[in-house]
C-alpha cells in the first residue's frame, strides 16, 4: 500500500472510517490515510479479490474454462476482463518501459496461432485476423526485462515494426543476439544504426532417422554457427538462450500458447491482451528464481515486487 503523502510502500491497517472504509497508517511518516477508490476494472462487475484470483489462474497456466469452474465466474466475464486488463497493461508497458538502459539484448520469436493454424486458414481463405501469430520478444540479459515485444506475423514488416519498439524502448549503444531470421539484419542496421552490435546464432539440426524419430520431440542440434552481422558484437556473449528460456516460461505461463490443446485464442484482440497482460506480470509481479526478485526491480523500474492488484491499480491510472 503506498502511502498518498510521502510515497512509501510500507503500511499498516488503522481502523476503518465512518463509511466502512479501511484506512492505513504508513510507517515511515505515521500519516493515516485512505487509498484511493479508483475503477481499476473498468466497465466488468466482478469483485476486485475474485477478479485478482482469477488473473492469478490464468496467469499460472489455467484456461478460460478451467478459471469459470474454479471460480464460479462466468466464461464470457473472465475474457472481457483479460481483454480489458490487457489493453491497459499494453499502454503501460509502452510508457514504463522506455528509454531503458540495457546493455545486452536477445531476440527470438514464439509461434501461436489464433482461430486455426495457418495451412487451415489458407484452405479456408480466411483473413489476416487468423492463423500463424507470432511473437518477437526482447529480454535484457543480465535483469531478464523484457524490454519490448510484438505480435504480428513471421514477416519483414513486422520484424520491422518490433525493431522500433525496440529502438523505443531501449537507451544508449547495446548488443544485439538473433536466430537465423534474416530480416533482423536489415530491420536492426536501418532503425537502430550505430546504437547496436549485431551477433548472429545458427543452429543446425541433424534428421532423425528410425526409432530416434519422434513426431514431437525437438530436432536434434549438430552445430552452432556465430556470425557478426553489423558492428563490433562480443561473439563469445552472442547467445538466445535466455529469451528461449523466457519464451518457455510464457508457454507454461499462458494456455493460449500450450501445443497440442484447443485452448487457443480465438480472436486476435484476446490474444495480445492475454499476451500483454503476461508480460506486465512477467516484469513487475513474477520473481525470477536467478534474480531472486523481479526484472523490474533489477533494471530499477521500481523498488519492490508488485502483487497483481497493486498491478491492476497502477494500469489504471495509465
Amino acid at each position: 500500500m503506498i502511502c498518498s503523502t510521502c510515497q512509501h510502500n510500507e503500511a499498516k491497517k488503522h481502523g476503518r472510517d465512518r463509511k466502512g472504509n479501511q484506512r492505513f497508517k504508513c510507517l515511515l511518516c505515521g500519516k493515516t490515510f485512505i487509498p484511493p477508490t479508483v475503477n481499476v476494472l473498468g466497465d466488468s462487475r466482478l469483485p476486485i479479490d475474485r477478479a485478482v484470483f482469477c488473473l492469478r489462474l490464468l496467469l499460472e497456466g489455467n484456461s478460460i474454462r478451467a478459471t469459470s469452474r474454479l471460480t464460479d465466474t462466468d466464461k464470457t466475464a473472465i475474457i472481457n476482463l483479460v481483454v480489458n486488463v490487457g489493453e491497459k497493461c499494453e499502454r503501460f508497458l509502452r510508457t514504463k518501459i522506455c528509454g531503458v538502459p540495457a546493455p545486452d539484448i536477445q531476440l527470438d520469436e514464439i509461434w501461436g496461432f489464433v482461430g486455426c493454424k495457418e495451412r487451415t486458414r489458407e484452405r479456408l481463405a480466411k483473413g489476416s485476423e487468423f492463423g500463424d501469430a507470432y511473437c518477437f520478444t526482447a529480454i535484457e540479459r543480465s535483469t531478464k526485462l523484457l524490454v519490448s515485444w510484438h505480435l504480428g506475423k513471421r514477416s519483414q514488416y513486422d520484424t520491422i515494426q518490433f525493431v522500433h519498439k525496440l529502438d523505443a524502448a531501449t537507451a544508449g549503444k547495446f548488443q544485439v543476439s538473433t536466430d537465423g531470421w534474416g530480416p533482423y539484419g536489415p530491420a536492426i542496421r536501418e532503425i537502430l544504426g550505430q546504437r547496436a552490435d549485431h551477433g548472429r546464432i545458427v543452429k543446425n539440426y541433424t534428421t532423425v532417422d528410425g526409432d530416434d524419430q519422434r513426431r514431437y520431440s525437438p530436432p536434434t542440434v549438430s552445430s552452432c554457427e556465430k556470425q557478426a552481422i553489423w558492428g563490433t558484437p562480443d561473439m563469445e556473449n552472442v547467445c538466445t538462450s535466455h529469451v528461449e528460456r523466457a519464451n518457455l516460461s510464457m508457454r507454461m505461463g499462458i494456455r493460449r500458447l500450450t501445443r497440442l490443446t484447443n485452448a487457443h485464442s480465438k480472436k486476435w484482440e484476446n490474444h495480445d491482451a492475454a499476451l500483454a497482460l503476461w508480460f506486465a506480470f512477467y516484469n513487475f509481479c513474477r520473481v525470477h528464481m536467478t534474480l531472486k526478485t523481479t526484472p523490474a526491480v533489477a533494471a530499477g523500474l521500481t523498488d519492490h515486487t508488485w502483487s497483481v492488484l497493486e498491478l491492476l491499480q497502477v494500469i489504471a491510472t495509465h
